[in-house]
Parts: C-alpha cells; structure tokens; sequence
C-alpha cells in the first residue's frame, strides 16, 4: 500500500505525510478522533468560520516541524534522522490528550488530570502498540532527550505548536490581527550550544508574534461571548453529573455516562485501566448528542440550560480589571431568585471567575535572541520597543456571567 500520500491544507497548500510510521499513526483511531475535536471549542458561536478541528492542527504543526528541521539542517544542525522522525511524531502527538471542546472541559470532566498528562498516557500505549518506535518521540515530547531544542520546537514559548495555531486560528476566524510571519520565524532559528535560538534580524518577526498572541487573547481565546458560552456549557454538565449521581435518568452516550456517574480523579486512571481507553472514545459529538436529548429532560434546570446553549441564547457576561462588585451580584442574585431560580440552584446560572493573558512570560522559559557578537539576551532585553515588555506583564479580568433574558 502507498503511503505517501499528500493532504490539501487550506493554510499551507500540500502537505506530504514524511514515512510509513507517520502515516500508520495519523490512521491509527485515536489520532483520527481529532477530527470531532474543534480546535477552538465554543469559538464557533462568536466566528462561524472557526470549524477546523485539532486533526488540522496536529497535521499543521508537523508540516512547520518538517520545514523547521530543514531549514536547521540547512544551517549546518546536526540533526539524525531518528531524531527528525521523532520530532515530527512528537509534534503530530503532542494534543492527542485533548477532550471534547479541547481546554473548555478540560478539568470537569475529571479532577486533577490534564491533557498533558493524558497525551503522555497515549504515547505509551501507542509506543507498545508500534513495538517501541516512539520512545525517541516521547523523550523528545517530555524534554528528557539531551539535544533540548528539539523539545523547544514542540513545547516553549516559541514553538511550532504555537507558529500553526496562530496561523489557522487567524484563518479560520478571520481575525487577521493574529497574522504571523511564520515563514520569516522559522527562517530566523538556529541552534547555538544546544539551545533554540532566533538570530537577531528576526527580533521584529518575533514581537510581531507575541503582539498578535496578545491580540488574538483578547479577540478570540478569551473573547467575552466565548467565555459566557463555556460557563454555561460547564454548568450544564455539572447538572447533569450531579442529576446522573442522584440516580436520575439521564441519556448520554456510553463514554459519556462514565464519566458522569462518577468524580473521577488522577488515581482512578491508575486503578482502572479501561478509563483511559473510554476517554478515547470522547469526543465533542458525545457532548452535542447528549444535550439534545436533554432538550426534553423533565429537569427544567437541564431542560433550560441545553436549550439556552443550543438556541446560542447565551449569557451576559461583565468583564472588569476589579474583582466583581458585591452590590451588583446580590443585585443579579435576587433578580434571579425574582424570576423563580432557588437559592440552591443559582450555582447554574450566575459564575464568577477570572480570565489571564500572559502573552510572553519571561520566568518560564525565555525566547533568546542570538545577537551579531555571539551573545545570548532574552527578547525582552534585545528589544529596543516598549511594546515587548508590556507583554511580558499578566493581564487578570474578572467576570460575572448570567442570563440576562431570565431577569
């Protein structure tokens, strides 16, 4: 059988899959359970482009890896083809622990566990099933090979996981203030003693995309009907966990149920082997499937909340740099109670919380400028313009989400 095949990307244009192992994983069931994952969630109720999935993604980041590593090889980086593989596996992998409405549910659905850590997960129980071919990809993936900059391109504040996702997310949104000069980056990196670098002719490029990371926050990841969006998809389904546990009947699919009718923790992934595998099977369709038949559910608070979500009959939600006025909840509150919400219940219907922008932070791991003297600075410090350090700083919103038509 052929497996060379090319993929039409409406970002990049063809896509060649690199060699049979990388094929057999893109076929493989989990990996094609990205495709009814959207990259962006509930982002589709704000921009009705936003469709594309985390398979487009994951196919994206590879394709950039692969350019990323010819062009280091071309510089003269010293790069085996064992390590190019696993760099592009690693890459290809590196969202595979990704849940229905990727980071939206990410930790209601289960305590404690993030996707990181089930992408790891993953990557051993594919690792057996490939017969060991992808242990360089997974110390690659967790940082534990020594070359570090392979790592860097997977995972650091400028990695090609972040060049793709920037890229498509403007695309597909059409918010074209994210736009990067990914090309211009990835012709920019180098390696010096070990360690990813960008040459200084590209600093421009670079806080040109830390800018739009910053922009596309505010625009898109954070934008404030998306935020309202997932305060009532998560209280939907804390309604429905908690009806399911009382006993109640509450259709959902199989691999939904499960996770339903318990509190499921770090620990019950280690006692129970089957869960992990049950997770594979989740995707967003289990969601949507599910909230339609809790349309008729004789609960009217699961009954109200499903139908708001899928009429797009979304929350109110107030953004502000204070933390929320005490007057104005009790204000929402007995509205609320006013339109015949019990006081038990409000939980589901008025949130509070907070949303950050952090678009570079220089205490995690730093974007390093190579300068003409051979020198290393962090990007903050190379640049001669303010707006770099401005970035650098973390921007906390607090919000209050209600729905505004019941009062």
């Amino acid at each position: 059988m052929n497996k060379k095949k090319i993929l039409n990307d409406p970002v990049y244009g063809f896509i060649t899959i690199y060699n049979d192992l990388i094929y057999d994983i893109i076929e493989h069931p989990y990996f094609q359970r990205l495709r009814r994952i959207k990259q962006l969630g509930l982002t589709e109720l704000v921009y009705p482009g936003a469709h594309h999935t985390r398979f487009h993604h994951a196919i994206g980041a590879m394709h950039l890896m692969q350019r990323t590593l010819d062009n280091l090889r071309a510089k003269g980086v010293m790069i085996f083809e064992t390590e190019y593989e696993a760099a592009l596996i690693a890459i290809l992998l590196h969202d595979i622990g990704h849940g229905p409405f990727s980071h939206t549910l990410e930790f209601s659905l289960f305590k404690g566990v993030n996707h990181e850590q089930i992408s790891l997960w993953l990557f051993d129980k594919l690792n057996k099933e490939f017969n060991g071919r992808l242990e360089l990809a997974k110390q690659v993936f967790t940082g534990t090979y020594q070359r570090k900059f392979l790592h860097q391109l997977v995972s650091s504040q400028l990695d090609v996981d972040r060049l793709d996702y920037l890229k498509r997310d403007s695309f597909f949104t059409g918010v074209h203030e994210g736009t990067i000069g990914a090309d211009r980056i990835i012709q920019m990196l180098n390696v010096y003693e070990g360690q990813l670098v960008v040459e200084e002719k590209g600093i421009y490029s670079i806080e040109n995309f830390l800018n739009a990371r910053r922009l596309m926050y505010w625009q898109v990841y954070l934008h404030k009907t998306s935020v309202a969006a997932e305060t009532m998809l998560l209280a939907l389904l804390k309604r429905a966990k908690k009806l399911t546990q009382k006993g109640k009947n509450i259709p959902a699919t199989p691999a939904l149920n499960i996770f339903l009718e318990r509190d499921i923790t770090r620990e019950d992934f280690f006692e129970d082997q089957d869960l992990l595998e049950i997770f594979t099977r989740l995707d967003d369709t289990d969601i949507w499937g599910s909230i339609k038949q809790w349309l008729f559910h004789e609960d009217d608070i699961l009954s109200q909340l499903s139908n708001d979500l899928l009429s797009r009959r979304l929350n109110k939600i107030i953004l502000s740099s204070d933390k929320p006025d005490k007057a104005l909840i009790a204000d929402i509150t007995a509205k609320l109670e006013k339109a015949g919400v019990a006081k038990k219940d409000l939980k589901y219907y008025l949130q509070t919380g907070t949303i950050s922008n952090a678009a570079y932070i220089v205490q995690n791991q730093s974007i390093n400028i190579l300068m003409k003297d051979d020198s290393i600075m962090d990007v903050a410090k190379a640049s001669d313009l303010p707006n770099i350090k401005a970035i650098s700083k973390i921007v906390t919103k607090h919000y209050i989400s209600y729905p505004k038509h019941l009062i």
